[in-house]
């Protein structure tokens, strides 16, 4: 099989629709989560998703967009743009993510996706090989893939530990049932200093995966969010990657 892995979508409808198209044909796309939230397009993005066949989980600003969590969490900008969310998106997409699910085994593949992390799904930051370490037990499945820091990362087995590193474009990693635990970054708002969209392709029957960037336009994406007032500094941020 072969399958494309996406996450932290924010929204971003030129981001989606430009990784759709550079993904071709695939057997299934997966979600990672937040979907919504800052970006100018919610509604449409879902819409896109779903028309895609594609499956996956909850991340934190879905659950806010949903209605299954207080946005007062969020910084200022997230705030604005999460009250701005939840006034654009209509009833069968807010229960849509309402209703996605905090984990997913996706049949016979080996994978759990999660968006922060399998042990706490909507807000754990994978963000070193400490978490990554006491995460290892609350998957079963040989590998898992999350989302949530925007940031391409493996975290993979290595003589009883694991053992971190960041991926560039093109990067290429075999499934040889060692555990891992692996991040595409992010399509719609990337925070690695390079603003490409970025996803994961897995290739099961080759028993690898690789990432990928592609650029789209963000200066449409940017001029849809001036018009719709949502904060300067999440339209500046898209040009920069961070």
């Amino acid at each position: 099989m072969r399958i494309a892995v996406v996450s932290d979508i924010h929204s971003n409808l030129a981001a989606l629709e430009t990784v759709l198209g550079a993904i071709g044909s695939v057997d299934a796309i997966w979600h990672l989560g937040d979907v919504v939230g800052y970006g100018p397009q919610p509604q449409a993005v879902v819409e896109s998703l779903l028309a895609a066949g594609a499956v996956g989980v909850r991340g934190n600003h879905d659950d806010a967009a949903g209605g299954s969590s207080a946005i007062e969490v969020f910084n200022p900008d997230g705030y604005r743009a999460m009250q701005w969310t939840r006034a654009r998106i209509d009833e069968t997409t807010r229960l849509y993510l309402a209703g996605l699910p905090e984990r997913r085994v996706p049949e016979g593949s080996g994978f759990t996706l999660a968006h922060g992390s399998p042990a706490d799904p909507i807000w754990e930051y994978m963000d070193s090989t400490f978490v990554a370490e006491a995460n290892l037990s609350a998957f079963e499945t040989p590998y898992c893939l999350v989302g949530h820091t925007h940031v391409p990362r493996a975290f993979r087995e290595l003589r009883g530990r694991l053992r971190s590193s960041y991926v560039a474009d093109g990067a290429r990693l075999e499934l040889d049932g060692r555990r891992l635990i692996l991040n595409p970054g992010s399509v719609g708002q990337p925070r690695d200093g390079d603003p490409r969209s970025g996803y994961l392709l897995i290739d099961t029957d080759a028993a690898w995966v690789t990432w990928h960037r592609v650029g789209y336009d963000i200066a449409s994406t940017q001029a849809a969010m001036v018009a719709e007032g949502l904060p300067a500094t999440l339209v500046r941020r898209l040009s920069h990657g961070m």
